[in-house]
């Protein structure tokens, strides 16, 4: 944002020397005050600083407005897929959307104020005729991933032999150096991600840049007050498992923020809404029921209080946004197999996403001697439990009551399969087929119509394969995969004759159903 009367026509006509831009009347400012002017003049117009990020309202945004209106360097905290990147990119908006440069610097020096030894030398040898260039926000922005064999010259940089040699310079000139990507993102936004990850000798290299803003390559002393906005992002496990930020740099960072995964179902669904990358021609053919899309977030949610998963890594935001594209895959991939034109996602489909869930979650000890597949299965199988009882009466609440008929909604359906009925769901059955199967058990549609009596013949049918597997759930009745078929039948009968080729889910769950 600019304050003088330069701002209304530098798109037109930026000056393109160092006399002209004096005579435009551009003030430099330092990278902080640009954001945090930036900043108040959006929040006064009450426009969102960081469009998009859903959740953080309330916690992460306010905490990092206030860190950019303290002018801080800032420390992400968080597990992963937490935002913590995007938020930091998006930070390059609250930049001006232009600043001069000294042509050719590779360090984007200030023509008012230079630090380099080429952009001052140049100065001085071309005066207010010194080329002035201009640079976008995009292109400041600077990320580094931290890893262990990032080195000092990485970072800050080296002298290069080749350039002393080119040039007939000695060690101890400035211009025999190569700039590291830290000096090169000077007047920009620089990111360093998996904090921890840093070895602590590199760790310590970015003490002066923080505080002093002196640098030193190979004994070579340079003062250079760099211009930096600098956010870092870090596992707070990190401290314990691979590493730790060291102690003086952790308080050289003035704002530690810490960030979250969704609190609620709601604003996961928003957050999958906004991310999932579902083509127009997936949208138009496959309708994806508001259930469906709750039992893939409940699995997230389930996964992050699991025994079976690694609390310390996280369950990222990513899976849930992988396994929605693989649910309207699955349901995409059955209508074609079948020649049909539209469907909707079924519950059955949801077999589908267990390769998002397998590749987006680790696995502590007891996860992994029960091995990903079956703890993927498991969480899908909560998930369904979960939910369930928000759309029907608690099956826990007629387990051990000699009720009537009347008494337990699920009773007359439960019935039909102690009666040694069986019912088959093939994952890729067409539709007509699919209903046709669904209406085999008796009381199914009288359950769903007794609570949901206005829904139309596709919800219907969603809400009785529902049903079905909200049972299982329950351990009411069993179920159980067979080569891409979903098997229904009487629990107790199930267990009393165990298929050796598939595991029936039923198996350890408590007998005492009624």
């Amino acid at each position: 944002m600019w304050t003088t009367p330069f701002n209304k026509t530098m798109n037109k006509n930026k000056p393109a020397t160092l006399g002209e831009l004096k005579k435009s009347g551009y003030i430099s400012k330092s990278i902080k005050d640009e954001v945090r002017e930036n900043l108040i003049s959006m929040l006064e117009k009450k426009e969102p600083p960081f469009p998009g990020i859903i959740g953080y309202e309330d916690s992460v945004i306010p905490d990092t407005e206030r860190a950019l209106l303290s002018r801080h360097n800032i420390l992400f905290l968080g597990l992963r897929g937490q935002a913590k990147t995007r938020m930091a990119r998006q930070m390059t908006d609250l930049l001006d959307e232009y600043i001069p440069i000294v042509a050719g610097s590779e360090i984007n020096d200030d023509p008012l104020s230079p630090v380099s030894g080429f952009a001052k030398k140049l100065i001085e040898e071309r005066g207010d005729n010194t080329p002035v260039t201009w640079l976008h926000r995009s292109e400041r922005y600077g990320e580094k991933l931290a890893t262990p064999d990032v080195t000092v010259a990485d970072l800050i940089g080296d002298i290069d032999p080749i350039k002393a040699a080119n040039l007939h310079l000695s060690f101890s000139d400035e211009e025999v150096i190569h700039y590291g990507i830290v000096p090169r993102s000077n007047r920009s936004v620089f990111v360093i991600n998996e904090l921890p990850d840093l070895q602590a000798r590199i760790q310590v290299a970015l003490f002066n840049i923080l505080q002093e803003g002196d640098i030193q390559i190979r004994g070579f002393k340079l003062r250079l007050p760099l211009d930096i906005l600098f956010v870092f992002t870090a596992n707070p496990e990190d401290y314990t498992n691979r590493g730790a930020i060291v102690t003086p740099l952790k308080d050289r960072i003035q704002s530690q923020i810490i960030t979250h995964y969704p609190k609620d179902i709601e604003t996961a669904l928003a957050i999958t809404a906004q991310e999932a990358q579902v083509l127009p021609e997936q949208t138009k053919k496959i309708e994806v029921p508001d259930l469906i899309k709750r039992l893939i977030e409940q699995v997230a949610f389930e996964a992050r209080g699991s025994e079976f998963v690694d609390k310390k890594s996280g369950v990222s935001a990513r899976m849930t946004i992988t396994a929605y594209e693989n649910a309207v895959s699955a349901a995409e991939r059955r209508i074609i197999l079948n020649k049909e034109k539209q469907t909707q996602v079924r519950v059955s489909d949801l077999a589908g996403i267990i390769p998002a869930i397998t590749g987006k979650i680790e696995l502590v000890y007891e996860g992994e001697q029960e091995g990903p597949q079956q703890v993927a299965l498991n969480l899908l199988d909560k998930a369904i439990r979960t939910q369930f009882a928000l759309y029907f009466p608690n099956p826990d609440l007629f387990k051990k009551k000699k009720q009537e008929n009347g008494g337990n909604p699920y009773r007359k359906t439960i019935q039909w399969f102690e009666k040694g009925n069986r019912l088959n769901l093939v994952q890729d059955m067409p539709e007509k087929q699919w209903d046709q199967q669904l209406s085999k058990a008796e009381g199914l549609r009288d359950i769903v119509k007794a609570y949901f009596p206005k829904s139309g013949n596709k919800e219907t049918s969603l809400l009785m394969e529902f049903v079905l597997h909200g049972l299982a759930a329950y351990s009411l009745i069993s179920k159980k995969f067979v080569e891409g078929n979903v098997e229904f039948g009487d629990l107790l009968g199930t267990i009393m004759n165990l298929d050796p080729g598939g595991r029936d889910e039923g198996e350890e769950r408590d007998l005492d159903i009624f």
